[in-house]
């Protein structure tokens, strides 16, 4: 995050956490790599919210380091015009959905007012080191009624605390030879640095979010795809992590799950 910003632009009430989510009508891309679990239901879910909430007619919808792949269902992504804010060239040339891709970046990136209806961050707070400058300009890009959606690890989970304190050679390591994902580390391919801002921690994030005019819509802490993944590639691997996370939900207060790695969270901006 230490580029000078590029401005090289192309033109071309809270959700019933258990509300089923049809599969039909879903992009592709947001769903490939993922494995049937939690993390695939909750997209889904997140699915039909935005289908449900977002107006009728065209659509103005900001990607925030949105890269190459998009997490829009079809329905929603068929009447969108679509822009993506990324820092990392190879992802703006991958991409292939947006009519507007913009190298840039999301902390210092703004957009005049009340411009989106639909403004996604998706797997990209937990890489910048300032979250809040980020958000300040969600809020000032959103309509009233506006929705933002974020996507994000949780750094209070097994796999946070793993993935926060161990270098990113290790990540590297996990992606290629856990994930069998060949590429992992090449340029613009994952993963990429992470710096963990205090406000990527879900609550720190809600409260922000309603000292700013937002209100939580839906919020969704599932098991990270990473597990049912190793389950089904490294199976002794995934038994010994299962069996150590076991241990520490027994022995943690409260009902937490450590497996509980990631989250989903839609905003909507109030009426001012």
């Amino acid at each position: 995050m230490t580029k000078s910003l590029a401005l090289a632009s192309r033109r071309a009430p809270l959700a019933d956490l258990t509300m089923p989510a049809p599969a039909a009508a879903v992009h592709p891309e947001s769903l490939l790599a993922l494995p049937p679990g939690e993390a695939k239901q909750s997209l889904l879910t997140v699915h039909s919210i935005l289908e449900a909430r977002l107006p009728a007619g065209p659509l103005s919808i900001y990607e925030a380091g949105g890269g190459s792949t998009s997490y829009l269902p079809l329905k929603v992504l068929r009447r969108a015009h679509v822009t993506v804010v990324d820092i990392d060239e190879d992802q703006i040339r991958n991409n292939t959905y947006a009519q507007e891709p913009i190298l840039g970046d999301i902390q210092t990136y703004r957009f005049p007012p009340g411009r989106f209806d639909l403004i996604i961050c998706y797997n990209v707070i937990e890489h910048i080191p300032d979250v809040e400058a980020a958000l300040r300009g969600f809020c000032d890009a959103l309509k009233t009624d506006g929705l933002l959606l974020i996507g994000a690890p949780n750094p209070r989970s097994l796999s946070g605390i793993v993935t926060k304190y161990s270098p990113h050679w290790f990540h590297v390591f996990f992606y290629r030879y856990v994930r069998g994902e060949k590429k992992a580390g090449l340029p613009g391919e994952a993963p990429f640095p992470t710096h963990f801002h205090p406000l990527v921690t879900p609550a720190k994030l809600e409260a922000f979010a309603v000292k700013h005019g937002l209100q939580v819509i839906y919020r969704k802490k599932y098991e990270s795809p990473r597990y049912p993944e190793m389950r089904r590639r490294k199976p002794v691997l995934a038994a010994c992590i299962d069996a150590a996370a076991k241990l520490m939900n027994a022995l943690l207060p409260g009902k937490i799950d450590v497996r509980h790695g990631d989250y989903h969270v839609i905003l909507r901006k109030l009426r001012s």
